[in-house]
């Protein structure tokens, strides 16, 4: 299997990166366990995750972060894996953003539920507007200087910005950005592509985006109003469902019959195929699902399977007038 790097860093990882958003929320400590082990036993070895994974759910902030540090624990396997967290998303009262001060409660206290000495990529979960950006990139420093972060990351970052934080840390000498973690896939393509990608690949940033499967919609499991209901997940899917949305399905339908896989595959493949891309984030809630996912990267899509896509899911430019 393909190995590709992060940016400049040594960290080198296979084409799919696990998503541990699910992790003590959907899947409950057991299920996240097996998942892990099957991941790590298929031949891969990147786990993306983030503090505030799941704040949201009742298990709370860390719950994520938690499991992880548990299953490094029990299985043994943490020199197996590339290990990816975030920070900067809302905590608690006080405990968000990219302040040095806040840097260093944040990693101790991932370090802490990880049951690890060192985070192998900690990314900005989110850009913080409110901090000067040449404090972060000297906190950011100090953590990889004090040897409890190997490399950093992006995420969610608009390009002038991404761009202005590397050229402080160029400039002064600092660990800079070797990952940036945008929304792409098939159908959203449109923000990445825009500038984003090209200051990627000049700045020989690693790609490694989020929601690859569109919340589920590139799977072909919603293709109407009533199949909504079939999953949580469904609401965030509404919005997929149009004329384009439709298309795209077809074009998946097309191209998996193709090549005996799924719709699932072919649309991860399609975003490793892409130009400056390290692989995308996927999550799994069973071994089953998880199958399937690494089935993607075990696709080979034809220049024909990937122009087909291509035009299903081109985004309509405005007339000239």
């Amino acid at each position: 299997m393909e190995m590709r790097r992060l940016g400049k860093s040594d960290l080198m990882v296979a084409p799919l990166i696990l998503g541990g958003n699910v992790f003590g929320w959907t899947a409950d400590e057991a299920t996240s366990f097996r998942i892990l082990d099957a991941f790590v036993d298929g031949g891969f070895n990147a786990v993306d995750t983030a503090d505030v994974y799941s704040r949201w759910a009742p298990a709370g902030g860390g719950a994520s972060e938690r499991v992880i540090g548990a299953w490094f624990k029990s299985s043994g396997k943490r020199d197996k894996v590339v290990l990816a967290t975030k920070l900067g998303s809302e905590m608690g009262e006080g405990m968000k953003g990219l302040s040095a001060r806040y840097m260093v409660e944040a990693v101790e206290a991932s370090l802490q539920r990880l049951q690890t000495d060192v985070i192998d990529l900690y990314q900005s979960h989110r850009d913080d507007p409110d901090t000067p950006q040449e404090e972060t990139a000297e906190a950011f420093d100090r953590l990889v200087r004090a040897g409890k972060v190997r490399a950093i990351g992006a995420s969610n970052f608009e390009p002038a910005r991404l761009k202005s934080a590397l050229a402080i840390s160029e400039a002064r000498g600092l660990a800079r950005y070797q990952s940036e973690q945008p929304l792409y896939n098939l159908y959203d393509r449109s923000g990445f592509e825009a500038g984003l990608q090209q200051v990627c690949i000049d700045n020989e940033v690693g790609v490694i985006p989020y929601y690859g499967l569109a919340s589920g919609f590139l799977t072909g499991k919603y293709r109407t109003e009533a199949d909504l209901a079939k999953s949580p997940r469904g609401r965030g899917v509404k919005r997929y469902l149009d004329e384009r949305g439709l298309r795209i399905l077809r074009a998946l339908d097309e191209v998996s019959a193709a090549r005996s896989g799924t719709q699932a595959q072919v649309a991860l493949a399609w975003v490793m195929a892409q130009p400056g891309l390290t692989g995308p984030i996927a999550s799994a809630t069973s071994v089953e699902q998880l199958d399937e996912l690494m089935g993607s990267a075990r696709m080979r899509l034809t220049p024909e399977d990937l122009a087909t896509l291509d035009r299903a899911s081109a985004v309509a430019q405005p007339a000239q007038v």
